[in-house]
């Protein structure tokens, strides 16, 4: 009976395999990566709004060739040949993205005071980069550079316009995020929405240092750069 006990085995079922300690740590890895659909829709919009934001260049960068385009610095008197103001606004979405990264830290270890001190960072910092660049857009205003003036001073009302609208729906998701914070729900549970809060803050800083380098090269560096692609 023993004998045919051995023959009939089949090793590979669940029940033979329940023995193994080795089954839960490989179920907790399949399950570790498994994937996170809420990851890749955001790194799907990623996609969308970098295919955006370049197309917008390319457009930039055609029509800097025409006659009628002045570029915004260069010359001493003209406003982002000093770029004080933008390079503080750099800043300020600089410490928002890093004190994002810490709140998603302290989230994941359950750090409950560090954490909102280091989200109501994130929001002040936030709220300033873009109240700094509200200021922006009215000095140039107060200074003649209207949005029909030329078509740099369009170009940079767009794309800077573009670029803070999606920080603030960030804004919006992060305060999301923080109401169901506010209903006691396990800090733990909320560290995978921070992550992607964080990843998109990330996101958003480096775009604006490519926007910031693109809106404040001279004419003859659109020239350059317009006869490199082919235009």
């Amino acid at each position: 009976m023993n004998i045919f006990q051995k023959l009939t085995e089949k090793p590979w079922l669940a029940n033979n395999l329940s023995s193994d300690n080795s089954l839960p740590t490989l179920l907790m890895e399949v399950q570790s990566h498994q994937r996170w659909p809420a990851k890749t829709a955001l790194y799907f919009f990623l996609a969308v709004v970098t295919v955006i934001f370049l197309l917008f260049t390319i457009t930039f960068l055609s029509r800097s060739q025409s006659s009628d385009f002045q570029a915004l610095a260069g010359e001493p008197w003209l406003p982002f040949t000093q770029a004080n103001v933008l390079w503080l606004n750099t800043g300020l979405l600089l410490f928002a993205s890093v004190t994002l990264q810490f709140s998603q830290y302290f989230s994941a270890r359950q750090k409950t005071h560090q954490f909102l001190i280091a989200i109501v960072f994130s929001y002040l910092f936030s709220a300033a980069f873009l109240s700094g660049q509200y200021s922006v857009w009215q000095q140039l205003s107060n200074n003649g550079y209207y949005i029909s003036g030329n078509p740099a001073n369009s170009f940079f009302y767009l794309l800077t316009g573009i670029h803070s609208l999606h920080l603030l729906g960030g804004v919006i998701a992060l305060l999301r995020v923080m109401l169901h914070f506010r209903k006691n729900v396990n800090l733990s549970l909320l560290s995978k929405n921070i992550q992607l809060c964080a990843t998109y803050w990330h996101y958003l800083f480096i775009v604006w240092l490519f926007l910031f380098a693109l809106l404040t090269r001279t004419t003859e560096t659109y020239r350059a750069i317009a006869l490199f692609c082919g235009f």
